[in-house]
């Protein structure tokens, strides 16, 4: 995963997503579960965790040489429009993730671009929020649905069909084929006399 941006950088000290990891050294770990408001535009076009809400976090820090691995477990609601009936739902959401947070000094944080990891802060603070956006963003489906079994809605009447009559239907001759309901064609052997 690309490591922040600047602007990610410089990150409140105090915010639930930042976490101090001066004490651990190669070898040591500590396990934390904490509750956080969602982000901000946590989601896709169709799904989103919504602002705000509670996520329950699981998290397993591990110093390691590089620097720290974060092993973690969000859950949480996901929001969202189904993509074949309009209708909107609720789900929980549950993703894990692990992801490495690199010493890297202010020289050498051009280095880590397109690495596959993220950049631990100079003073040993970590901001778990860029691998947490990346691991449920990358999770959310494309094309959310309701149900597993959403029908969607009426190709004639755009009626939500999990809500229409048993057996809804509509007659094919509908009224933009009218004009061609009495066409006829001519036999190929009567156009030339």
């Amino acid at each position: 995963m690309p490591p922040p941006s600047s602007a990610q950088r410089h990150r409140d000290v105090r915010g639930p997503l930042v976490f101090d990891t001066r004490d651990l050294g190669p070898g040591s770990a500590r396990t934390l579960t904490r509750l956080v408001a969602a982000p901000e535009q946590l989601g896709v076009e169709l799904a989103a965790v919504p602002a705000g809400a509670e996520l329950a976090l699981e998290l397993q820090l591990e110093g390691v040489a590089e620097g720290v691995l974060a092993t973690a477990t969000v859950t949480g609601p996901l929001a969202g429009e189904c993509a074949r009936c309009l209708e909107p739902f609720t789900t929980p959401l549950k993703v894990r993730f692990q992801e490495l947070f690199v010493r890297a000094s202010e020289a050498a944080v051009d280095d880590l671009d397109g690495a596959d990891s993220y950049r631990l802060e100079a003073s040993g603070l970590l901001d778990l929020e860029p691998a947490l956006r990346d691991a449920i963003v990358l999770e959310l489906p494309l094309s959310p649905r309701c149900e597993d079994g959403c029908q969607g809605l009426c190709v004639e009447c755009g009626v939500r069909l999990a809500d229409a009559e048993p057996g809804h239907r509509h007659e094919h001759g509908s009224a933009q084929w009218a004009a061609l309901r009495d066409f006829q064609t001519r036999d190929p052997d009567e156009a030339g006399s």
